[in-house]
C-alpha cells in the first residue's frame, strides 16, 4: 500500500521552502505525492488540503526547518497518530536531525520501512487561578516561568503531589520533557536525560542561592509552581512558542501526559547517541587511547 506522506515546512525560511519544492518535485518523479496543509499550499503555490482533511489523509510527515519548525509541528499533530521525521535547515537540529543534503534518501528509507519509530513524553500543564482551569497546554520540550522585562527575582514555591518540597528565589524555573533536556534546560545547567527514561526536569534560572540544584521527577508525580508575591509580569512559555499570562496566586501544575504522546521517525544511522556525541561535539579534539600527544 502507498504511503501518503504529509509535507510542513518552516515557509518564512527560504532554505526550507527551496528544499520543500526539491522534495515534492522528486516525489513526482518518483509517482510519490505530498500532501500540504493550507499554509504551505498557499506559499508553494500547490493544491493543498484542510487542516482536518491534511491530519486525517497522512500516514507520516516530513517536516523541513528547524526544531522550533518541528515543535510547531508536533502541536499540530497532538492529537493524531502521525510520526514525524524533521529534515534540519536550521541550527542544532537534535529534533530535526535529518540531513538536508541527503532527504530523499532518507525518506526512501522510510518508505521501505527501514526506520524505527519513537514516542517521546510530553508534559501536561495546567494553570489554576481561583480554584479553576484557567489554561491547558501540552509540550513536548518545556514550559518555563519566568518574569517579564524589568530585572526582579520571583520566589517560586514548590510542591510534589501537594506535599510542600522548598521554596525558590530565581530568575525562573524551567520543567523539562527528556526531549527538551538538551534544550534552555541544559544551558541553565540541567541534565541530560535520554529520550525513552519516563521523567521530567525541574531547572531552576539562575537561582539566588547555591542549594538549589536541578531535579528529576517521576511519570507518576505532579509537580506545582506557585509564584509568590504580586508580580504582574509572569508568563507562562510553552515550548518557548507560545505564552500565558500569569497572575499573583496561580497555581500552575504540571505532570507528564498519560494520553499524548509525539512520535518520531528515526533512522538506523542516526541514534540519540551519535546525535549527541554530533551535536555536541563530544570527543572532539580528545587524543585517542595509544594515540601520541602532539601539540
Amino acid at each position: 500500500m502507498s504511503k501518503r506522506i504529509g509535507l510542513l515546512a518552516n515557509t518564512q525560511k527560504p532554505r526550507a521552502s527551496e528544499m520543500a519544492r526539491k522534495i515534492i518535485a522528486w516525489g513526482k518523479r518518483e509517482g510519490l505525492k505530498f500532501l500540504l496543509p493550507p499554509n504551505e499550499a498557499s506559499i508553494l503555490g500547490l493544491p493543498g488540503l484542510s487542516d482536518d482533511e491534511w491530519r486525517s489523509e497522512v500516514d507520516f510527515a516530513i517536516v523541513i526547518g528547524g526544531d522550533g519548525t518541528f515543535l510547531r509541528a508536533s502541536r499540530y499533530v497532538m492529537n493524531w497518530d502521525i510520526p514525524l521525521f524533521g529534515i534540519n535547515v536550521g541550527n542544532l537540529g537534535f529534533l530535526a536531525s535529518g540531513d538536508p543534503e541527503n532527504a530523499t534518501r532518507d525518506i526512501q528509507m522510510i518508505l521501505d520501512e527501514k526506520h524505527s519509530i519513537e514516542e517521546r513524553h510530553v508534559l501536561e500543564g495546567q494553570v489554576i487561578r481561583r480554584g479553576s482551569v484557567r489554561y491547558t497546554m501540552f509540550a513536548l520540550n518545556d514550559l518555563v516561568l519566568t518574569k517579564g522585562a524589568i530585572a526582579r527575582v520571583i520566589h517560586v514555591e514548590v510542591r510534589i503531589k501537594g506535599q510542600y518540597l522548598t521554596k525558590l528565589p530565581a530568575d525562573g524555573m524551567i520543567v523539562a520533557t527528556p526531549t527538551g533536556s538538551t534544550a534552555y534546560s541544559l544551558s541553565a545547567g540541567g541534565p541530560i536525560v535520554p529520550p525513552h527514561v519516563p521523567c521530567f526536569v525541574l531547572c531552576p534560572i539562575c537561582a539566588h542561592t547555591l542549594y538549589a540544584r536541578p531535579v528529576i521527577f517521576s511519570d507518576n508525580d505532579r509537580l506545582s509552581l506557585i509564584p509568590e508575591g504580586d508580580h504582574r509580569d509572569l508568563v507562562l512559555t510553552q515550548d518557548g512558542q507560545l505564552s500565558y499570562e500569569i497572575l499573583p496566586s496561580d497555581r500552575i501544575d504540571i505532570r507528564l501526559s498519560s494520553e499524548k504522546k509525539v512520535k518520531l521517525i528515526m533512522l538506523p544511522s542516526r541514534s540519540y547517541y551519535e546525535l549527541l556525541q554530533e551535536k555536541l561535539q563530544w570527543g572532539q579534539g580528545i587524543v585517542s587511547p595509544g594515540q601520541p600527544y602532539r601539540e
